[in-house]
């Protein structure tokens, strides 16, 4: 399985087991993360500290987040950035959308 779902008290944990969140995977994560809006979730973490690469599908995917948690009235936070991920998303200047921690600990603490 290349990502988890977790149902929290507060929140949903989306753990990405693989590597790359690329193409193979992005449309499989937009579902799940539609699933989870669809059920009245609006609070998502998504852990990415597996993922070393992550492509413009992978990034469509974490901005469907954004918006779905955005348009639900909700939070959604990008944890655990692995330095290549970290460059692309800076680049893209997703930085300044999107609420970005270090570990799940400091993401957990915001809700």
């Amino acid at each position: 399985m290349d990502l988890v779902v977790e149902k929290k008290d507060k929140y949903t944990l989306v753990t990405i087991k693989a590597e790359k969140l690329d193409t193979h995977i992005a449309p499989t994560l937009k579902s799940e993360l539609v699933l989870i809006s669809g059920n009245g979730e609006k609070n998502i973490i998504m852990d990415l500290s597996n993922c070393r690469y992550c492509d413009s599908s992978g990034l469509s995917a974490i901005l469907v987040a954004n918006r779905l948690c955005k348009n639900a009235e909700g939070k959604f936070i990008l944890s655990g950035l692995q330095e290549t991920v970290e460059r692309l998303i800076n680049i893209s200047q997703l930085d300044s959308v999107i609420n970005i921690t270090s570990t799940l600990k400091q993401a957990e603490t915001q809700f």
